[in-house]
């Protein structure tokens, strides 16, 4: 597959790292291309880098791994060549107090589909630290990491389910775009917890057996 990556930060090497160690070609765009150059380096393979134009117009898949405020400026500038291609967003509009930036209104995710409305957009991989990304597989007590994913169409579903999966992470059916918000406030009130707390975010939510009240065994609870 190839993937094209908007962004040189962690987010962009953590991920597009998983992909072409997977086999997959990758382009590395920004606005520095010395930046760009040296990320392409360090993830192998046949990683190439380029503008953020190239990028955007690279392959199937375009990765938006910018900060909220760059997010819809970048798109905005290379949409004409996003036109067809599945854009995956990993932001998290998260600002001081962990409040959520979009303040009720749109999502970023869907922020940016107003940007490129050619593009079929997904929300996914917010929930964890470049850090979690950067492990080769992200697996915890033996169970890879589930990775929630928003959008409408099936077939940009599938493609980054299998991105997801070339991470070593399990993919899960969020809902449609219109879910992002969701997936973005989950983010805000982990980070909180997680950062602000010092509490394991984890231990807010039963085991599925018990997750509607029904305990393993059939009976109430």
């Amino acid at each position: 597959m190839r993937i094209g990556v908007l962004g040189t930060g962690n987010m962009a090497q953590a991920l597009a790292g998983h992909w072409a160690r997977a086999g997959h070609q990758v382009l590395v765009g920004g606005r520095d291309q010395v930046r760009a150059r040296d990320l392409a380096g360090r993830l192998g393979g046949d990683a190439r880098h380029g503008s953020l134009s190239e990028a955007a117009g690279f392959g199937e898949v375009v990765l938006a791994a910018l900060p909220y405020g760059a997010g819809v400026e970048v798109v905005t500038r290379v949409r004409e060549r996003l036109d067809g291609r599945v854009l995956i967003d990993c932001s998290n509009p998260v600002g001081p107090g962990f409040r959520l930036l979009t303040d009720g209104g749109p999502s970023a995710a869907l922020r940016l589909a107003g940007a490129a409305p050619g593009a079929r957009v997904v929300k996914a991989f917010n929930l964890c630290h470049e850090g979690v990304w950067r492990m080769d597989p992200p697996v915890f007590d033996r169970r890879p990491l589930a990775v929630p994913l928003c959008g409408d169409e099936a077939s940009a579903l599938a493609v980054v389910e299998e991105l997801v999966r070339a991470a070593g992470c399990v993919p899960v059916a969020g809902g449609g775009l219109e879910r992002a918000a969701l997936l973005e406030a989950t983010a805000a009130l982990f980070i909180g917890l997680w950062v602000g707390e010092g509490a394991d975010a984890q231990a807010i939510a039963p085991p599925l057996a018990f997750a509607t009240g029904v305990g393993g065994d059939g009976a109430e609870v």
